[in-house]
């Protein structure tokens, strides 16, 4: 929502062009909110007030913001939005466009105002009648900053309410509140409000059927993956040695595999004609990396931490290589070793890992795409058939969902991490990584707990 546009004059347009997000520094495109942003920040900041989102910074709340940076921490980008004064009375409170006041301009709010806001106290405050939940962002917010333990991530604010609420009952406005747009017949009935006691805990949740929207777009998503096993050789004899420089050609291979195979997969989606070539172009070029690694994560996990680590094993780094092992190398190897532990307790099934790796693509705060609000309508309609197929198949696992919603903002991390190692390093840093993994992997099966045993110095 632009709430004033800059005069289209030669001059103001020269003027516009060298003005430069106050949150991000990307280029800005108007006066939104009351200061000049870019439209990524202006969304942003859109969909955190209207879904009533709350995030979590694990670091020092002052990560850094910047146009590569800025959907790494959602917590500090929203607090910068408000530090600089987006007013958020500014945003109209059914989230369609057109401003609420054309003449709202910054604001000043005192740090106890911006830390209600950051809270979600605000938020309760608004709404005496009924609890919202809080929520992590759909577009992936950084690992540090998703919703804690207990909380549920969403699309869209979840309602609780004191009664039981009718599922089928999902009525137009309903509709519009929860998606901002009209969606089409066939996607209306797709469930999205809980009743208190199942929210809280109080009661067992009951199984319930699946909704009948959610199982044949969750069968399309699965028949577009390719589950065969990865043909790249990955056998080596006993008692070869391995070298750094063949560890890294097979890292090479893979990868190439790996990447043919989003590709050939995008071709399949069930929704490819909804978007341009240029889009999924713009989509994969930024997602590639995060979507191969949860690729390795589940589907093909079998073979990279049992036969890639086999390999791994084989090779022995020299001195100077575990001298020279950088810090962004350690922290991708901590995340990712987390990561796996997640994945391993999770247990993710194919219909889940292609809901999630859905959901992961259609990121609609990708730069330079044409179609935002349809990435937005897509996302939410994947999220909504993940939580309801979730929901039917884990009725006692009533944090399953959000849990596994909050492994994609922790995998988008590591991949913008993962850039930053430098490429000398990834085969000592593979090596690292699965055999801890696999070390974890025999303490699950064979030890008293499921703690992972420490990596040894082979």
């Amino acid at each position: 929502m632009v709430l004033n546009v800059i005069p289209q004059t030669p001059c103001a347009d020269d003027a516009a062009d060298q003005r430069t997000c106050l949150i991000c520094g990307d280029r800005a495109t108007g006066l939104h909110y009351g200061i000049i942003s870019c439209e990524g920040c202006k969304g942003f900041f859109k969909r955190s007030i209207c879904n009533k989102r709350v995030y979590r910074c694990s670091r020092d709340k002052n990560c850094e913001m910047s146009r590569k940076q800025r959907n790494r921490c959602q917590y500090c980008r929203l607090l910068k939005c408000l530090q600089m004064g987006m007013n958020r009375k500014a945003i109209r409170e059914d989230g369609m466009p057109g401003g609420r006041n054309k003449s709202i301009g910054p604001v000043q709010i005192t740090e106890e105002e911006i830390e209600r806001i950051m809270s979600g106290q605000e938020f309760k405050e608004d709404a005496p009648e009924h609890t919202w939940g809080n929520n992590g962002d759909s577009d992936h917010s950084s690992p540090s900053n998703g919703a804690s333990e207990g909380n549920q991530p969403s699309p869209a604010s979840t309602l609780s309410s004191n009664r039981s609420i009718e599922m089928n009952g999902y009525t137009a406005a309903l509709r519009d509140q929860y998606i901002n747009t009209s969606m089409s017949t066939h996607y209306q009935l797709l469930p999205h409000l809980f009743s208190y006691a199942a929210q809280s805990g109080l009661l067992t949740p009951q199984p319930r059927g699946l909704y009948p929207q959610s199982h044949p777009l969750v069968l399309q998503l699965v028949a577009a993956e390719d589950l065969s096993p990865l043909t790249t050789p990955m056998l080596i004899e006993d008692g070869y040695k391995v070298t750094q420089v063949e560890l890294f050609a097979l890292l090479c291979r893979l990868a190439d595999e790996l990447l043919f195979r989003q590709i050939s997969w995008i071709k399949k989606l069930p929704f490819f004609c909804e978007l341009s070539i240029e889009d999924y172009t713009c989509l994969l070029s930024s997602t590639w990396q995060e979507l191969i690694l949860l690729s390795c994560l589940t589907i093909y996990s079998a073979q990279i931490f049992g036969d890639l680590a086999d390999v791994t094993a084989k090779y022995t780094p020299s001195d100077d290589e575990l001298q020279g092992f950088s810090e962004d190398g350690m922290e991708v190897m901590e995340r990712l070793i987390y990561l796996f532990r997640k994945f391993h307790q999770l247990k993710i099934s194919n219909e889940e890992y292609a809901c999630m790796k859905a959901i992961n693509f259609l990121n609609q705060d990708i730069r330079g795409l044409s179609n935002v609000s349809q990435l937005e309508q897509l996302n939410k309609r994947y999220w909504y058939v993940c939580q309801d197929y979730t929901e039917y198949k884990y009725p006692h696992q009533p944090k399953r969902f959000p849990e596994i919603m909050m492994c994609l903002p922790e995998i988008r991390c590591i991949a913008g991490k993962l850039v930053n190692v430098p490429l000398e390093q990834l085969p000592l840093l593979f090596k690292a990584v699965l055999h801890s993994c696999k070390s974890s992997l025999t303490s699950y099966r064979t030890g008293p707990s499921p703690c992972a045993t420490a990596p040894s110095g082979n």
